[in-house]
């Protein structure tokens, strides 16, 4: 619940500090005191949006701060537009702050009646009866993984028809490659063999002449090596001209097989030629810089081609179990449906019997569940209350027939209805006895009093019968400084109550009279 409120520097605030009790607290005061102002504050504990002509002029920095027992929540709003936003001294996110909220408090103002025309809203009350919580979480996991296959199935289907498409031309690209037998070193093998086979004349002359440098009798570089000797004055160094001499004519060898084996081929040049071609146009084909891009791409086409395949198993495996996805979503449908069509009755009856009390005797609300043509996130119901306020009236929307101070009271009595089935500690309401009076007036402020056995309620109100049935009462109210105008707020006590509850009851300086009626007023509260 909400404990304590610090707001400073916001608008018309100064410096306010609000102690709140359990309850059935009341704020009265003048219309233009400022009562609108600490909602606003308490709108921006909520998540509300940021603007910066509230803070307070002259100031550089407002603060709201709320203590709602376990959590101490603090929001601090800058002229340049930054805001920060602590829960227990730890900064949060303004979408944190605004699912924190949902769990702490709820403002009902005036234009909230609107949200009577919404069918989720309408949804939403029916389920916190229902008290479904844990079926409309199997549910929601149902539909996830009926939803999350289906789209996967979509996909896969939308991929095969693609992939049928390309088949012929996948698989002749495959095959291509395939025939083409590639090899990653073949392109460098064939470009020195190409070297080779049309330069062999000159190459040839060129080993000869090598052939001759090295084994010459007399003037050969072998020769030249076997005539040194050093043996007397280094063995060491003998051994190496001798090592140096077995080379030599190991490369001599060499160089006369390649001799021998290099020929002028023409047949042989024009087959390298050919495949060099073809593989400079596969590459050229595939933009490919190297044979390896090439067999990547080759790989690659193959995975293809294997997947061609193995679609339409993968297609039907999808299916059986989108089907028995199905099932078990079908399943938790109906068991959602059941448990909103079980509190459906009481929900009308007591409905109908709250508005009696506030003055709409012949009311008569039924609840319509429909099935939607399709799955939701939310089930596959269409909830829509329809409302009649007079005798032999047709049943229509509540949007249709409702009026204004209808709407007041229907969403009071919705309020009150489910205020025993959440957990939300707390529930302001903004004014919504407004257009009511008398005897209704009483009535409303009994539903909210009643309302308070179950959650805190804070009630702003004009009504000096709201005001009176009130545990604590808080008037609102604006005072001259030297330099400004400011709004501030303070508990009043029983004969300063007396006073206020008078005040609104005769709508000027109250006489004897009317001091006299808020006394009774009180008395018989107790």
């Amino acid at each position: 619940m909400l404990q304590h409120l610090h707001i400073q520097n916001y608008a018309l605030i100064s410096n306010v500090d609000i102690d709140f009790r359990e309850g059935f607290t009341v704020l009265t005061g003048e219309t233009g005191a400022g009562k609108s102002i600490i909602l606003g504050a308490l709108g921006l504990l909520l998540g509300g949006r940021v603007d910066t002509k509230t803070i307070t002029e002259g100031e550089d920095r407002c603060i709201i701060e709320a203590d709602f027992g376990e959590q101490l929540v603090r929001r601090e709003l800058n002229r340049n537009g930054r805001s920060r936003i602590f829960v227990n001294d730890e900064l949060v996110t303004q979408a944190e702050l605004k699912q924190l909220a949902k769990r702490l408090i709820d403002i009902h103002s005036q234009h909230e009646t609107l949200l009577l025309s919404d069918n989720r809203f309408q949804l939403n009350i029916v389920d916190s009866l229902a008290a479904n919580e844990a079926i409309r979480q199997a549910y929601g996991e149902a539909y996830q993984a009926y939803r999350t296959t289906e789209s996967e199935l979509s996909a896969l289907i939308r991929q095969a028809e693609q992939a049928n498409k390309d088949a012929d031309y996948i698989q002749f690209q495959y095959h291509q490659l395939q025939e083409a037998n590639l090899s990653e070193s073949e392109m460098e093998e064939l470009q020195d063999e190409a070297y080779r086979l049309s330069h062999a004349e000159s190459i040839k002359a060129a080993l000869q002449e090598a052939s001759e440098r090295l084994e010459d009798e007399r003037a050969g570089a072998i020769a030249q090596v076997r005539n040194c000797k050093v043996e007397e004055a280094d063995r060491a160094l003998e051994e190496r001209l001798r090592s140096v001499e077995i080379e030599l004519k190991d490369i001599a060898h060499d160089i006369a097989r390649l001799f021998d084996l290099t020929e002028a081929d023409p047949e042989r040049l024009a087959f390298v030629e050919e495949r060099l071609d073809t593989l400079n146009r596969l590459m050229h084909k595939h933009n490919c810089q190297t044979i390896a891009e090439l067999i990547a791409i080759r790989d690659s086409l193959a995975k293809q081609t294997e997947r061609l395949d193995s679609y339409e198993d993968n297609i039907a495996d999808l299916r059986k179990q989108l089907e028995a996805q199905k099932a078990v979503l079908e399943q938790a449908t109906q068991a959602l449906t059941h448990s909103r069509e079980a509190v459906r009755d009481e929900m009308c009856r007591k409905l109908t019997e709250d508005l009696g009390k506030l003055g709409v005797k012949h009311a008569h609300i039924e609840l319509e569940i429909t099935p939607l043509p399709d799955w939701d996130e939310t089930g596959r119901d269409e909830v829509q209350l329809l409302f009649a306020a007079n005798l032999n009236q047709t049943l229509r929307r509540v949007s249709e027939v409702a009026s204004g101070g209808e709407m007041s009271r229907l969403m009071l009595c919705i309020k009150a209805l489910v205020a025993g089935k959440n957990e939300l500690p707390t529930l302001i309401f903004d004014e919504i006895d407004t257009g009511v009076s008398g005897e209704i007036a009483t009535q409303m402020a009994r539903i909210m009093q009643q309302m308070a056995r179950n959650q805190q309620i804070i009630a702003i109100t004009h009504l000096p019968q709201v005001a009176a049935l009130g545990d604590a009462h808080y008037k609102v109210y604006k005072n001259d400084t030297a330099t400004r105008t400011e709004t501030s707020i303070r508990e009043l006590n029983d004969e300063e109550r007396v006073y206020e509850i008078a005040t609104l009851l005769s709508g000027n300086v109250p006489g004897e009279a009317a001091m006299q009626n808020a006394r009774e007023l009180l008395t018989d509260n107790r």
